[in-house]
Order: structure tokens, then sequence, then C-alpha cells
């Protein structure tokens, strides 16, 4: 499969129409949408006439934007006028969305076919993809393992090689955590760099839009495209681009600090695999003269349960806030139930606190991590897990606890408001099958340049495998 830039200069040469291309896209989601859980709606109507469209600009002259006739389907959190939005739950109707939000009409303007609509736990709240909607979202490398969440679906599409690109968003890892899961590209921009407007409110500022690739320049591409303010936005990160051009500069020796123990929880409950990787990773990153060593911890114990107590806030708030009709409580699954329960247990000071407690362990981090350009962490603390693995109906508050120990490393990058990337630089054999184990490198605030032009130059001196990923059904699956 040709990457994004690759599928566009396709296009604009006339290599292949748009027609075809959006033809043969949807052919082969419809073929192995399925089997990886990707989509929960195909727009095929939608995407011809966008193609039809694109044709008539070719014929005309027109100058084309930079991924015209690239397919790029949206996560199902997220609005596409016209399209049914369902946002991963039983609870609410499929009705089509009103408007398009704005990430979708700067991906629009930047000339992508929208193909459909990608997969997504309900409201996005868990860590897989395994809605009561839809099929579970799973990893193409083995059906018997979670794509991850929230936004499973749209890595699967990738991995599986359906499309070079798909929208993602961001709210506690939920790009990095599927993209490590399927072999990925996975950037959690800096808070405000991509903006929520002119619909989307930014609320406690943990979440961001962006996108699923398979190299690094597509997703500095991608990240020019989206970062664009809205009138009004709360959050505006600092000047910072362009960012396909940092993927061509030689980045300067830096100082990054290895972090092996979890931000939360307790060391024991790291799998050797995601330990290795990312040493072997710091060893990469010293071949090519930067200074690597043991990175401090960024919280103390005490920080630490003030940051899960506020979390937990946050995050049920958030749940509380979704747009469940009345009566429909008993169709949402029992961890976005539980969350909402204790969200409604949580007073308006409570809230406040929370908030505070986010900005003091930014200060916190900030302080902790002064002396360093980046921090090199497992992005995980298990390969993709088994279908189910996670997933407690039985037991959310275990579920819960037990997503803290799978993505001990995630959020703080959300509630700090800082620039985080999956890479997919290692492999394992587990169980009689090849698994991509991603290693996550933390920048400082606004930094996305900085992170981009290293995560390039680590993909230059060790790529990783091109073209689709292969997909393998396991005795489990």
């Amino acid at each position: 499969m040709l990457s994004a830039r690759g599928t566009a200069e396709a296009v604009r040469t006339g290599a292949v129409s748009p027609t075809e291309l959006v033809e043969d896209t949807l052919k082969r989601a419809e073929r192995l949408g399925p089997e990886v859980g990707a989509f929960v709606t195909l727009t095929p109507e939608l995407a011809l006439a966008q193609a039809a469209e694109l044709e008539r600009r070719l014929r005309a002259g027109e100058e084309l934007p930079p991924l015209a006739g690239v397919p790029c389907p949206i996560k199902d959190l997220t609005q596409v006028a016209g399209v049914p939005i369902r946002r991963g739950s039983a609870a609410l109707p499929a009705d089509p969305a009103p408007v398009d939000d704005g990430v979708v009409t700067l991906l629009r303007e930047a000339g992508t076919i929208m193909i459909g609509k990608t997969n997504t736990p309900e409201f996005g709240l868990p860590p897989y993809t395994e809605p009561d909607v839809a099929p579970p979202a799973r990893t193409p490398w083995d059906l018997g393992r979670s794509a991850g969440g929230s936004s499973g679906g749209a890595a699967a599409a990738v991995a599986a090689g359906l499309v070079p690109i798909a929208h993602a968003s961001d709210g506690g890892g939920s790009i990095r955590i599927p993209a490590s899961c399927c072999g990925l590209v996975g950037l959690k921009p800096s808070r405000g760099r991509v903006s929520p407007g002119p619909y989307g409110a930014e609320a406690a500022g943990l979440s961001t839009h962006g996108v699923v690739t398979r190299d690094v320049r597509d997703t500095a591409l991608a990240l020019d495209l989206l970062a664009h303010d809205w009138p009004g936005d709360a959050f505006v990160a600092p000047p910072g681009g362009p960012f396909l051009a940092a993927c061509d500069v030689e980045p300067e020796s830096l100082r990054i600090g290895l972090v092996l123990d979890p931000f939360y929880g307790t060391p024991g409950e790291v799998d050797p695999a995601c330990r290795e990787a990312a040493e072997r990773t710091a060893e990469l990153l010293t071949e090519l003269g930067h200074r690597v060593d043991a990175g401090p911890a960024p919280l103390t114990a005490e920080s630490q349960q003030r940051g899960l107590y506020a979390f937990e806030a946050l995050w049920s708030i958030g749940a509380l806030g979704a747009p469940v009709p009345a009566g429909a409580e008993d169709r949402l699954t029992p961890l976005t139930r539980h969350l909402r329960e204790v969200g409604r247990g949580v007073s308006g000071l409570r809230y406040a606190q929370a908030v505070q407690t986010a900005q003091l362990i930014t200060r916190e981090v900030a302080a902790a991590w002064q002396s360093y350009d980046l921090i090199l962490t497992p992005t995980l603390a298990q390969p993709p897990m088994p279908i189910g693995g996670l997933r407690n109906d039985h037991d959310p508050v275990a579920e819960f606890e037990a997503q803290y120990a799978y993505t001990p490393w995630t959020n703080l990058a959300n509630v700090t408001g800082r620039p985080s990337i999956s890479l997919p630089l290692h492999r394992i054999e587990r169980d009689g099958r090849t698994l991509p184990i991603g290693i996550m490198l933390t920048g400082r605030y606004g930094a996305d340049a900085m992170i981009i032009s290293v995560a390039a130059q680590l993909e230059r001196a060790r790529p990783w495998p091109e073209g689709p990923r292969p997909v393998h059904r396991s005795e489990a699956g």
C-alpha cells in the first residue's frame, strides 16, 4: 500500500483515477473490514461524489490540495454531516450528524475522501474497541488480539492496508495505544495544536484530534493540515510548524530520559518485551548521537495518587456528560454506567480541585523533566491484549484498575498537554505470532516539531516494514 503522500501523487499524475481508487478501497473495506472490525459505516455515495468532484478539478487543471484523492475514514466520535453517528453506543440512535466537525472540514479541504466511519468503544472511554453495536476491532497481526482503543477501528483499517491514513483522537492514549497494538505511527499533538472547534469544547483539555499512519511523514503532513485555530479557542499551542519539513531536519544531540517504571502502578506489571523495546530504542538513540540516561519519575507517590483521583473525576464527568437519552441508561455498557455513577458523586468542588490538581501536576512534571528534551518509555505495559482481555462487565471497578496497569504511561501527556508519539520500532514472537511493540517519546509542551524530527530520524535508522500488515487468524480467533 502506498503512503498517503504516494496515493495523492498517483492521483495527481493520473496513475489512478479518484473514482477507481474509491471503488477499490470500498471493495476491500467491504471484504476485509469486518474481519478486523474496522468500520461501523461505509459511505459509498459520499465518497464517489467527492471523487467525481476531484475528477472535475483534475480535468479543469485546477491546483489540487496535498491529500487529493486519499481515502481517510473518520472515527465515529466525530461528526460528518449527513452520516449516522452512534459513538459506539447502543443507547444512541444512529441519527445523521447535522454538521461536519472542524477536523472533518480540514481533512475535506486537504482533499481526502471520506469512505466511512471507524469503529470506537462506547464514547471512546476504554483502551480497547469492543462496543455492543459492532464487532471488536482486531489487530491484523493476530485476529485473536485487540487493535486497542479508542481509535481501534482507525488503526485496524490502516494496519490491514485498507486505507493509508485514518482520523483518530486521543484523550488518554487513544491514538498511541492502537498505534502500538497495530504497528503504526500515532502522534498525540500538544494541547491546542489541533482545535476541537468550531463546534467542540476543550473541557479539561485532555483530548485532541490526530491521525494514525504507516510512516512519520504522513503523520507530520497531517499535522500541518490539522493545526488550525478556530475563533474562541480556549487553548492555542505556540507556533511550531511546518511539521513535514521537520522530518528532514537532523536533530541536534538531545538529552533523553529513559523511564521504564510506570507513572502509575508497579514495575512488576510491565512485560519484559515492552521494557526491552524501550531499552533497545535507547541504545539506538545513543548510536545516533543523543545522550540517554535514566530519567526521573515524573511524580512522587503522593502525586500519583492525587493524579489518579483527579483523572478519575475528570474522566467520569466526561462519561456523565455523554449525550445519553432519557431512559436509555440500561443500554450502556457496565463500564460506562459505572463511570457515570462515579461522575454523579463528583461534587463541583471536587471537579474544580481535579482541574487544579492537573495544573499542579503539569508544573511538577515540568520541574522533574526540565533538563530533558524528550522522555522515552514503552507505549504499553503489555503486548496487544486478547479480545476480551480487558473488558470486565462483571466488575467494572476492577476493569478500570486493569486499564491503568495496561496504559501506565499514556495519559500523563494528556493531563500535561505534552506532545507524545508511539513508534512501531519493535516486534516480538508470542504464541507463534509476530506482534508489534510500540515505544513512546514524550516532549516538552509545544515541541511537536522536535518530536517529529527525532521520530523521522529513528525511522531512517531502523525502518519498519512497509506495505499492508499481515493478517493472522489465531486459534483463539
